[in-house]
């Protein structure tokens, strides 16, 4: 690797925030022979709405275009990157769908363009890094040298931008019941009084009514049928035994 290229890519993997982030790679990006760098991350929101934090040097009018005629939902590029994460090159063909967009494209400036996605399997987000220029195509040579380059620039931006999202909620533990616990719900499931639990299982009506008691505590529940059903979708007790 050039000496330019590792001193950039590890000045890159050193920032935290993510402008520093995108100002190293769009540097990078000029400094391998492309006028135009994109990056992007989409996310959906406590409310279900599908947002998208955008960093790029494309020209401002293209951007409001793109932007208020929510040219993404029909964008090929967008669609590959969300199925795939081979990298995808820009032509003609690929916008046979929608000619008016790559005709826009190639007014821009942005007729000569490749994308790269990652996938976050853990957080659920989908981030596109693309790279375009006007004055030639782009070979494959030229694809397969930067890919790399292409991958680790758009892990990290990655990482940046899924850091300063929200948490999304954690799914809560499941509680742990004794097994005694499980034992009196079983036969309270069954129809079981606590006499007579009391003296299946050996013990007081008084401890059968504390297990229940401790077994409602832990459920987060209010009464002993919520205590079963919520037992039962917790895999604790079998379907077979509620009467």
């Amino acid at each position: 690797m050039e000496r330019w290229k590792e001193s950039q890519l590890t000045q890159l993997s050193y920032t935290t925030d993510i402008e520093n982030a995108y100002r190293i790679a769009l540097g990078f990006a000029k400094n391998i022979g492309f006028k135009f760098f994109a990056f992007s991350t989409t996310y959906q929101t406590k409310n279900n709405q599908v947002n998208t934090i955008r960093r790029n040097n494309y020209p401002v009018d293209w951007n409001n275009e793109y932007e208020q005629k929510n040219l993404r939902s029909i964008d090929p590029v967008v669609a590959h990157c969300h199925r795939s994460m081979l990298p995808i090159l820009w032509s003609e063909n690929l916008f046979s769908n929608v000619p008016s967009l790559w005709e826009d494209l190639v007014a821009q400036g942005l007729e000569h363009g490749w994308s790269q996605s990652f996938h976050d399997e853990e957080s659920g987000l989908c981030s596109i890094l693309s790279l375009a220029r006007s004055h030639c195509p782009i070979t494959a040579m030229e694809l397969y040298e930067n890919l790399g380059f292409s991958v680790f620039m758009c892990s990290h931006l990655h990482s940046l931008v899924a850091q300063s999202l929200p948490k999304r909620s954690a799914k809560p533990a499941t509680p742990h019941l004794s097994p005694r616990e499980i034992d009196v719900l079983e036969l309270a499931a069954a129809g079981k009084t606590a006499d007579e639990s009391a003296r299946i299982l050996n013990l007081s009506a008084r401890t059968i009514h504390f297990h229940i008691q401790s077994s409602i505590d832990k459920l987060g529940v209010n009464n002993k049928i919520a205590a079963i059903i919520a037992a039962l979708k917790a895999g604790y007790l079998n379907r077979t035994s509620i009467r």
